[in-house]
């Protein structure tokens, strides 16, 4: 991460945040987008699979309408009202065309300036491994960004959208701008808290506390890079 952080450009009005996994927001930038939404700007959310393995206790055919039903609920909390789940497997999403072209259209459909997705690395901050989906999702965003605007690319994959500026990158140390959240943190909270069941698996912790301490950790260590307010960071690429 850069000593001081760049604060996220706020001349757009549409974004568009694509990530594998119900959750996958609410542990990074839910935050962020409840600060965006509260200033007027819309956001939507495309998710990849519906998170059906990510219970070990519940089966699969059981855990994805119920984990699309608690992903449904927790972009409400940030003001979200559109989220769409593309039908991939949980857990063996693979980069190739058909995910770039499904991207593509969902780009297309939704036409956002900014673009969110995960951190496509092979590693959460060169400690922790990340996992295939986030690797696979956060890839086939960067390139599908570009895949829009090209009417010669996926041609039946919806009318060309080149009015992509900004693809933003959550959870990387190799941050370059970042949001003040101060007035969304609560939100964020709130967002995450809506995964119950998924926490309720994951956790013996009492839920608000555990959202709480997920939620609100990453933002007040930014904060020394963002003038001591607490920040959700990006990596950001213009496009």
């Amino acid at each position: 991460m850069v000593d001081q952080l760049e604060p996220m450009p706020e001349d757009w009005t549409r974004a568009l945040a694509i990530v594998a996994h119900p959750d996958d927001l609410e542990y990074g930038c839910a935050s962020a987008v409840a600060t965006w939404t509260d200033a007027g700007r819309e956001v939507a959310y495309v998710i990849v699979s519906s998170g059906e393995a990510g219970i070990d206790s519940i089966e699969p055919a059981k855990s994805g309408p119920l984990r699309e039903q608690e992903e449904r609920a927790s972009a409400a909390a940030v003001g979200v009202s559109s989220v769409e789940f593309l039908g991939y497997q949980d857990g063996v999403i693979e980069y190739g065309l058909p995910l770039r072209r499904d991207i593509a259209a969902a780009i297309r459909r939704h036409r956002p300036e900014l673009v969110i997705t995960l951190n496509p690395d092979d590693t959460w901050g060169g400690t922790i491994w990340n996992t295939p989906d986030h690797r696979a999702v956060g890839r086939a965003v960067l390139d599908a960004a570009g895949d829009a605007g090209n009417r010669w690319i996926f041609p039946d994959a919806g009318e060309r959208w080149d009015g992509v500026r900004w693809v933003a990158i959550n959870g990387t140390p190799d941050a370059t701008h970042a949001v003040d959240v101060t007035t969304g943190l609560e939100r964020g909270v709130a967002s995450l808290m809506e995964h119950r069941a998924y926490i309720e698996a994951l956790t013996d912790e009492d839920v608000e506390s555990y959202a709480r301490s997920i939620v609100e950790r990453f933002p007040k260590e930014s904060a020394p890079q963002f003038g001591d307010r607490p920040a959700v960071t990006f990596r950001l690429y213009p496009r």
